[in-house]
């Protein structure tokens, strides 16, 4: 636990900060309309589940003012590179973004639960303080408003009328449902199960969030709620009036009250970061603008393929990702992808793998279904937005790195693995890193011929230069038949791995983590150790308890400090 707390310390603190201002704002407001003499009459006849209403409606415009801060996708990146000076717990902070923001989604749909059943149960009692059941005060309250010289409190007119289809004609009403069908199906779609299986199904509802904020926005004009105003506060004793209702108008310490809405508030909550975000949009509007140079493109027989591009301007750090854009195919989805290129090359490139629909459409407009791909000029135009930074990112910035790649979860280390490379080889550059440790889980390497290329080359070239210990392999195949099975027994004694023709083996089966972090800490007991993995959730969750389990209490013994790749 202290070694879970030493490492999480900040998400820790950030999330007890998130709801601390939650739970205030809640019994904050929640206290000022139980509390307030405007709402004696409200409470009267809506007794507790106004300030429910209303502390839950508080607690929404909070989080609706922090749910598009963290897909401000410029911002992060910008807040990332700044980060470089206050160490590496606020970038691992930032590479939560997304974590970050689904937690703050939750909170939009709890506290819109709590407004949505409030304000149904306040319209069934508005609807029953019609009655004459309800006593003599409720009923001389939802009677104001019947002359022209006085206001109402009471929305629902009287006891006949159809209260859904009263509701239905105001404006806080209508703008209600629209926000709460707009915010099920963002909600819905945006379950793992739908991402991985249509991701365009979760792009396109997700954009719902335009009729979200301006509903949220519009829904406080409808004024549902009303509360007695300050000058009939002053001219209207409530305290002694409202045990004296038979005296209204008839003494002067007495005169009818009068009532009026709050004024919306929601814009005053979200107008900054809606502005932020259109500043946002524009610049990736801007980039999308920009041309694209398509300098190459490789079909892999493993249902992958290689794009290299050009771009003016285009700066990019190892371990970045981009967003693709191909307008013949979409003119809306952006799909993001990793860069496979290094910095240190006059180009970047992407490995696109053949899964989905989009991806499908694109082999097809690039002519990778033929025999031939299409002469580069005939090829589709692509636009890209980035590059952005992700946790791969710090890799250089620990003395021992452990990458860990599960599947296609391979390529952010492409771009990694070449510029390791290209560092070792500039005697200008000096690197603080000494070591990294290479794990690639991985069902079929045929898969991802073109990544075991990568390796088998650098693989020669760092023993061409004396450093074959800087760089250790340990790649651990999870899938064979009983061919490859007797293949491999026959040539075990080879000097080339006959799987990956690596000189370090490969490993048959899933490793022991346990035993591999138990060896690494061993190997480096005072170190900080960076461990940057991609892949599967189920895996990652394992990793992070593991780096957690073999990091010392004692800052001054070993730290494994865990990043995993999201976009």
């Amino acid at each position: 636990m202290g070694c879970w707390i030493l490492n999480e310390k900040l998400s820790v603190l950030l999330l007890l900060v998130w709801l601390g201002l939650n739970f205030y704002l809640f019994i904050d407001t929640f206290h000022w309309y139980e509390d307030d003499n405007a709402y004696i009459y409200t409470r009267i006849m809506l007794g507790s589940t106004l300030a429910w209403a209303r502390a839950s409606a508080t607690c929404l415009n909070f989080n609706c003012m922090l749910i598009l801060l963290p897909v401000c996708r410029n911002l992060i990146s910008f807040l990332r590179g700044a980060s470089i000076y206050c160490g590496g717990a606020l970038k691992r902070q930032l590479d939560k973004n997304i974590t970050f923001h689904k937690m703050i989604a939750y909170g939009i749909a709890l506290n819109a639960t709590i407004h949505i059943v409030a304000h149904s149960i306040n319209i069934e009692r508005y609807h029953s303080s019609q009655s004459k059941e309800a006593g003599e005060l409720q009923n001389k309250l939802s009677g104001l408003g019947k002359s022209p010289n006085e206001s109402y409190l009471n929305p629902i007119r009287s006891y006949e009328t159809n209260t859904i289809g009263q509701v239905l004609t105001t404006v806080a009403g209508i703008t209600g449902v629209v926000i709460t069908v707009a915010l099920i199906l963002i909600m819905t779609s945006s379950t793992e199960l739908i991402r991985r299986s249509c991701y365009e199904v979760f792009w396109y509802t997700h954009h719902l969030f335009v009729v979200f904020f301006i509903g949220l926005i519009v829904h406080g004009m409808g004024q549902l709620v009303r509360g007695q105003t300050p000058q009939s506060l002053l001219l209207h004793n409530v305290t002694y009036c409202k045990d004296h209702y038979w005296e209204w108008e008839n003494t002067t310490q007495c005169p009818l009250p009068e009532f009026s809405g709050n004024k919306p508030v929601a814009w005053k909550w979200v107008l900054s970061p809606m502005v932020l975000y259109i500043c946002e949009r524009i610049v990736r509007f801007w980039r999308f603008r920009q041309e694209v140079i398509i300098t190459k493109v490789v079909t892999h027989s493993s249902g992958v393929l290689e794009i290299h591009m050009k771009k003016h301007g285009f700066r990019m750090g190892a371990g970045q990702y981009i967003f693709l854009q191909c307008p013949s195919v979409s003119q809306l989805e952006w799909h993001p992808f990793t860069l496979t290129s290094a910095p240190e090359e006059d180009y970047f490139s992407v490995h696109i793998r053949l899964v989905g629909d989009w991806t499908a459409a694109l082999f097809k407009a690039f002519g990778a279904e033929e025999k031939a791909l299409k002469e580069l000029w005939m090829l589709p135009r692509l636009a890209v937005d980035g590059p952005y930074g992700s946790a791969t990112t710090d890799i250089f910035h620990y003395r021992v790195s452990v990458c860990i790649a599960a599947g296609i979860g391979v390529t952010p280390f492409a771009s990694i693995l070449k510029s390791i490379w290209y560092k070792c080889c500039n005697p200008n550059t000096v690197l603080a890193l000494q070591k990294v440790y290479f794990y690639w889980i991985c069902r079929d390497p045929s898969a991802f011929e073109w990544f075991a290329d990568l390796l088998f080359h650098l693989e020669t070239k760092m023993a061409e230069k004396w450093k074959n210990d800087f760089l250790s392999f340990h790649i651990f195949l999870t899938g064979w038949d009983e061919s490859q099975a007797t293949h491999i027994a026959l040539h075990c004694d080879d000097k080339m791995d006959v799987i990956t023709g690596l000189r370090q083996k490969t490993w048959y089966g899933r490793p022991n983590w346990d035993n591999e972090f138990k060896k690494l800490a061993e190997n480096h007991p005072s170190n900080s150790i960076g461990v940057f993995f991609c892949g599967p959730k189920a895996l990652s969750k394992i990793l992070q308890k593991t780096c957690n389990s073999y990091s010392s209490v004692d800052p001054r013994g070993v730290q494994f400090h865990y990043n995993k790749e999201s976009f």
